[in-house]
């Protein structure tokens, strides 16, 4: 089952958020994340927070969503009273979106540009499963204003699939990225996981390929976590399926790195690569959650962040609805950061990226701990000379090892 939320300070019954989060609002970028909680299925590896049809209970349905969806769009609305700044950014991931009529996506976006317009330029993506869309429905998203789509492969091979508990067949995210340019898509990306067990080389190499010959300009590639309470994780505890150990994980990491850049790709993020000839390639709304910028998560269970203000709603989607209905804010909880729990995230997310975080975001331990990591190989000699932290290669295989060093 998904996992649980943090605890918090309650949510204001309006929503409503401090006078210093929505100070000098025009010199940060503003996104919207929609969350679609719902699936067909619920995969082996998935701890998200999705419900199937027999997990969703009573007090919520697919059929109203939609309008719950444009309810807290508007609550955002009175809660940013007069910001001014337009939306830059759309991501609508779940879940499966595309299990939802088309004409429900395109009715959240449509109070997106009612309630806030669009930024010149807006980059509007939603998630896909590929069995949960055909020619027809991406023409329709693209009509609605959707112009990036990110489909779900995780893997080319149909026993990596079946242990994932993946329910499309192989090839067909393929036809889609093909469906999705026919459609007028510009920038598509395809999602796959490493590290899956019974997984070989070869398998991960199978399926870098497949994803590259499809044509995408976006690859993201992320290694498998069993999370606890999975059928997956109970299925490696009984013995069934091997656990995949680091050693593995990290090979799979360098064929990853080595095949995608061989074919033109350049990461930006330790685990997304984009089409190094083109900056608009990169997933533009995943790099404001990496640099801090703002954005507001709406639907059950979806976090924001304003100016400082982290908070998250609700999970269950009956009890998001009973809220809104309500007229009363989702929030289940939320926290205030202070300057020193920024400055740790800045270094936390911003280290993640191929720009790197500047040094003087560096406690003295934490340079002192820069400074090591440059001689040992895990930090680029040049930026660091030009002060900023960059992962290597070999970096990026320890980035979590890096990170805990730095801030320490």
């Amino acid at each position: 089952m998904p996992s649980a939320l943090p605890d918090g300070e309650p949510v204001p019954a309006d929503g409503s958020l401090p006078a210093h989060a929505l100070h000098d609002t025009a010199a940060r970028p503003l996104g919207f994340y929609l969350h679609v909680p719902y699936c067909a299925t619920r995969c082996g590896y998935c701890d998200f927070n999705t419900y199937t049809a027999s997990e969703l209970g009573g007090g919520a349905s697919r059929e109203s969503y939609a309008d719950q969806v444009v309810e807290e769009i508007r609550l955002a609305r009175k809660v940013l009273g007069d910001d001014p700044r337009r939306v830059e950014t759309v991501f609508v991931g779940g879940g499966t979106p595309t299990l939802l009529p088309a004409a429900d996506l395109a009715r959240m976006l449509r109070a997106l540009g009612e309630e806030f317009g669009f930024a010149e330029g807006a980059e509007v993506t939603t998630e896909a499963n590929p069995e949960s869309v055909d020619p027809a429905y991406l023409g329709e998203l693209r009509e609605a204003g959707f112009n990036r789509v990110s489909f779900g492969m995780q893997s080319a091979r149909q026993h990596v699939l079946r242990v994932l508990e993946r329910t499309h067949t192989p090839g067909r995210p393929e036809e889609c990225v093909a469906e999705a340019r026919r459609a007028g898509f510009a920038h598509i990306n395809l999602d796959l996981i490493y590290g899956t067990p019974g997984e070989t080389d070869e398998d991960w190499r199978a399926s870098l390929d497949a994803a590259l010959a499809a044509g995408p300009d976006h690859i993201s590639a992320y290694a498998l976590i069993v999370e606890d309470g999975t059928r997956l994780a109970r299925r490696i505890r009984r013995g069934e399926v091997p656990m995949t150990d680091d050693d593995a994980h990290a090979d799979r990491y360098l064929i990853a790195e080595e095949r995608l850049s061989a074919a033109g790709m350049r990461w930006y993020e330790v685990s997304n690569w984009a089409a190094a000839d083109d900056a608009a390639a990169r997933c533009r709304h995943n790099e404001l959650y990496w640099t801090g910028a703002d954005w507001w998560g709406a639907g059950p269970g979806a976090h924001s962040h304003v100016g400082g203000v982290r908070w998250w709603n609700v999970k269950h989607p009956a009890a998001y609805a009973r809220a809104l209905a309500e007229g009363r804010s989702p929030g289940a909880g939320r926290e205030v950061l202070g300057a020193e729990d920024r400055r740790v995230e800045r270094i936390l997310l911003e280290l993640r990226l191929a720009r790197g975080c500047p040094l003087e975001l560096l406690a003295p331990a934490g340079r002192k701990a820069a400074r090591q990591a440059c001689d040992n190989g895990l930090l680029e000699p040049g930026p660091y000379a030009e002060g900023r932290a960059v992962l290597t290669l070999r970096g990026r295989l320890l980035a979590d090892a890096v990170v805990r060093d730095l801030v320490d």
